[in-house]
């Protein structure tokens, strides 16, 4: 720790921070003056957070620090449940949180403003898939993904550049010397005008020269073009053969199919694609939705304390007892219908399990078969493009593999005559680097020697008239080889002019029949493609009538069979009332008291006497409590007035309580009380 804050302290004592703190004041900070400090540190890595954290709310201050050390990747020391304790800390200012964090920082500063930088572009925002239904919107989203991955290649290319070692001063260098070399090349072209002017028939020769360089030229192209040919020829092969192998699969296919097994296909796929829409996918949604707002819930309520914490997990034990007592409840009742119903609900909630963890594994075979189906065919293409040929199998890559080994024995033996070519050449350049010492030596006493003498620079003047000597002889020998070179040159060129016409004419004659052959293919691959069309398009267009004619065939049978039950439930509730009104007629008609007392009109009929007679009773107390009812609102007046009086009593018995003695005053009051009591 003491090592974690002097590396602190000697930070912050430099640029840009210029602090000015030991050990002792730095230990000694408060934890307000200790969060100052930490997002100084971030605003230095950020200038987004520049803040004073006085005037900010605290749980602001956390969340934004908590956000940004996220950005950059700080992972707090410990597990989940001291995260908890982190952001506490975080809170608080707490010094065992600070310290490590401030550590982390200073130590990868430049790294983390690069990274910062980068967020500040490369973070995406999420936008809801609703509203990306939104043409506008998912227009200017994709815009949005295009100029991210813009701005990441520029800053890939800026980085490789910044990193490329190239520095303004080299390049002008360069460029110095590229101009140097240029009036070289220019004087010496000038010079070389001048001698071949001399020549007889340089016009003449100058223009066979460039007649060879645009044969030369041509040649290239045409090979280049060739080469072009032929792979055109290989890709339109393997085309064909593809298209063929599909051919042939799609006959072999149809062959074996009937309607029956197609029909049974496409309710497979029909149902399974149905059990995805309108069960699995709408759960997980669901679920997704329910995840999504309990998050948002989650991250909109303010930071908790130890006490809330607490006060949640006794909540949390409440419940569990109250889930268990009804659990135990539940299970003492002990109903046998429930029992069944339970047992149907387990069964079915097991087959469902089964269902979707099923769906889940067809889905995930597919997505995988799809997959490794999209690899294959991308390292089947990367073969093609690298070598032009497809991949080896059986006999033709043991064929390689030996190959392959005896080229790895040639490269061995090759290897060690380099390897001994290096070691004479080190023995080769150590002998010179001496023999140049002794050259060194000898020059110098030379020079003594000539000094002595008095003739210094005798001979370095006779080494350069040697050197001076030798050249003028090279030059005329030179002058002399021109001539007969350029003759010789010229009939070289003739003949290689007519070697090369002579090889390209049977390639032309080649190329042309693999061009005819080549559109031969074209078309009959056009033919069997627009063959394959219109058999696609028939089958389409049946299995498209057939999905029709099956969905009116169930939406029928739904409908008669909503009907059915609609008709089953009018016939049961008639006969219910038909049943009624027959039981009502026997009661009516019957002799027997007691059966003519069941039917429902007289009971009615009872029912309505002894309402009338409520109803007169009711009618008889209004009367009787609105004539008492001036009589009792004047008593009930003269009681609260008693009571007034009685409260009056009682203040100037307590005021004048000094004055005159308890019993008097009792006396008095009793007086007066019956008076009051006399007048009412």
């Amino acid at each position: 720790m003491s090592d974690q804050i002097k590396f602190i302290v000697d930070n912050l004592n430099k640029e840009p921070f210029r602090k000015n703190y030991n050990l002792i004041t730095f230990d000694s900070l408060e934890p307000m003056q200790l969060l100052q400090i930490l997002n100084d540190v971030l605003a230095e890595i950020d200038p987004k957070q520049v803040v004073d954290i006085r005037e900010e709310m605290p749980e602001h201050t956390a969340k934004r620090m908590l956000s940004l050390l996220g950005i950059l990747k700080y992972k707090p020391p410990g597990n989940a449940t001291d995260m908890s304790t982190f952001r506490q800390g975080l809170v608080i200012g707490s010094k065992p949180v600070i310290y490590p964090v401030l550590h982390w920082l200073l130590q990868r500063t430049n790294e983390l403003k690069k990274r910062a930088y980068l967020a500040r572009f490369l973070i995406k925002l999420e936008v809801p898939s609703e509203f990306l239904q939104d043409e506008t919107v998912a227009d200017t989203n994709k815009q949005y993904e295009e100029l991210m991955e813009a701005f990441k290649t520029l800053h890939k290319e800026c980085e490789q550049l910044k990193t490329s070692g190239f520095s303004t001063a080299e390049i002008r260098r360069d460029i110095s010397a590229m101009e140097d070399e240029k009036d070289q090349l220019i004087k010496r072209v000038e010079r070389l005008k001048k001698r071949v002017e001399t020549v007889q028939n340089h016009q003449r020769m100058l223009k066979i020269a460039r007649q060879l360089r645009v044969e030369k030229e041509r040649e290239e192209f045409l090979a280049q073009q060739k080469q072009e040919q032929k792979n055109q020829l290989f890709h339109a092969v393997q085309r064909l053969q593809r298209v063929q192998n599909q051919l042939k699969s799609m006959r072999h296919a149809a062959a074996d199919a009937k309607p029956e097994s197609l029909m049974k296909r496409l309710e497979e796929e029909i149902k399974f694609n149905s059990y995805m829409v309108t069960e699995k996918f709408p759960k997980e949604l669901e679920s997704k939705k329910k995840e999504l707002h309990f998050l948002q819930k989650v991250v909109s309520e303010p930071a908790m304390g130890h006490s809330d914490l607490l006060e949640l997990e006794s909540n949390i034990n409440e419940i569990n007892t109250q889930i268990n007592q009804l659990i135990e409840k539940k299970m003492m009742r002990n109903e046998p219908i429930e029992g069944k119903l339970s047992l149907y609900r387990q069964q079915a909630s097991i087959i469902s399990r089964k269902k979707e963890a099923k769906a889940e594994e067809l889905q995930e075979a597919k997505e995988k078969l799809a997959s490794l189906e999209r690899e294959v065919s991308v390292k089947t293409n990367q073969t093609r493009e690298f070598d032009g040929t497809e991949v080896l199998k059986g006999d033709e890559f043991k064929r390689y593999v030996s190959k392959l080994r005896s080229k790895s024995t040639v490269f061995k033996k090759k290897h060690q005559i380099i390897a001994e070519f290096k070691a004479e050449f080190g023995l080769l350049q150590r002998t010179e680097e001496l023999l140049k010492q002794r050259h060194e030596n000898i020059q110098h006493q030379l020079r003594t020697i000539e000094e002595k003498k008095g003739i210094s620079g005798y001979s370095y003047t006779q080494e350069e008239l040697e050197r001076v000597s030798a050249l003028k002889s090279e030059v005329d020998e030179m002058k002399g080889r021109t001539l007969d070179d350029m003759s010789e040159m010229v009939k070289k060129l003739n003949s290689l002019v007519s070697e090369k016409k002579s090889a390209l004419a049977p390639v032309i004659k080649e190329l042309r029949q693999l061009r005819q052959k080549c559109q031969e293919l074209t078309q009959e691959c056009d033919e069997k493609k627009s063959q394959y069309d219109s058999c696609a398009a028939g089958l389409e267009s049946n299995r498209s009538k057939l999905e029709q004619e099956v969905r009116g065939l169930r939406e029928e049978c739904l409908q008669e069979e909503s009907r059915y039950h609609y008709t089953n439930c009018m016939i049961k509730n008639l006969e219910v009332q038909l049943r009624r009104a027959t039981d009502e007629m026997k009661a009516y008609v019957s002799s027997d008291q007691q059966e003519k007392r069941k039917a429902i009109r007289q009971q009615y009929t009872k029912n309505i006497a002894e309402q009338e007679n409520l109803g007169k009773k009711l009618r008889e107390k209004q009367k009787a409590v609105r004539e008492s009812h001036g009589p009792n609102m004047k008593q009930a007046k003269m009681w609260r007035d008693f009571e007034q009086l009685m409260e009056c009593k009682k203040q100037c018995f307590l005021k004048q309580q000094s004055q005159t003695s308890i019993g008097q005053k009792l006396l008095q009051l009793h007086k007066t009380s019956e008076l009051c009591f006399l007048k009412i």
